[in-house]
């Protein structure tokens, strides 16, 4: 018998305990395939198949595999403010805070290794609604962004007035730019993204140190007035 679609909220999750597990369930068989035969070999149908319900109710819980995705971006940013929170907890200074960040990040999408390539392919595509920039992706993305915020906020760090609005996003954009170089990685344990981590960091921590000095702030302008101009 096909299971019922359980009541939902207005916000579209099952109103029901039963219909939580189920959700997950579905959520957490498509990720396992993901890993084992990668995105685009993975149907709904084939999910739904290993899950144990109905393909109906497989659609019902999320319309199409971008979905479970953006599902999966929503979940891993729980992971990652989890994960990073013993670092916050325990840092001041800006550098550790950040490197602390940036390798929970790490952490949380290491077990995804295997089927990110593949993924990616279609993530990179501008228009794609599971590209970290699109409109679908705005609520895992704010929540990244506001991480990156209390990076900032939480540490002794002294920064230039007009530029730390706009760091958190900077600081998000250079977390993009690590996962990307961590999707090619081949090295052994992805031990060369942890060294960009540990290199890029000091670099990063010295310019927002030195963005407060007065014969700098025209560069830092130039650079604001340069994200302005991509941002429209």
């Amino acid at each position: 018998m096909t299971e019922q679609p359980a009541q939902t909220t207005t916000a579209g999750d099952p109103a029901t305990a039963r219909g939580e597990q189920t959700r997950q369930l579905i959520r957490d068989t498509a990720m396992r395939l993901f890993r084992e035969r990668g995105y685009a070999q993975t149907t709904m149908r084939a999910i739904a198949q290993e899950a144990g319900v109905a393909v109906g109710n497989a659609y019902y819980y999320f319309a199409s595999k971008d979905h479970l995705i953006q599902e999966f971006y929503a979940q891993s940013q729980v992971e990652h403010r989890a994960a990073a929170q013993p670092v916050l907890d325990r840092e001041e200074a800006f550098g550790p805070r950040l490197a602390g960040v940036l390798h929970a990040g790490i952490d949380v999408l290491t077990p995804s290794h295997g089927f990110a390539a593949t993924f990616f392919k279609t993530a990179a595509e501008p228009t794609s609604p599971l590209s970290p920039f699109s409109a679908e992706s705005a609520g895992p993305r704010q929540a990244a962004i506001e991480l990156f915020g209390e990076v900032l906020t939480g540490s002794t760090a002294t920064v230039d007035a007009e530029l730390r609005p706009q760091l958190p996003e900077l600081l998000w954009l250079a977390h993009m730019g690590v996962i990307l170089y961590w999707v090619h990685d081949r090295s052994p344990g992805q031990t060369k993204t942890r060294q960009l981590i540990d290199g890029a960091v000091p670099l990063i921590d010295r310019l927002v140190a030195l963005s407060r000095l007065r014969v700098l702030r025209p560069v830092t302008r130039q650079v604001l007035d340069l994200i302005r101009t991509l941002r429209h």
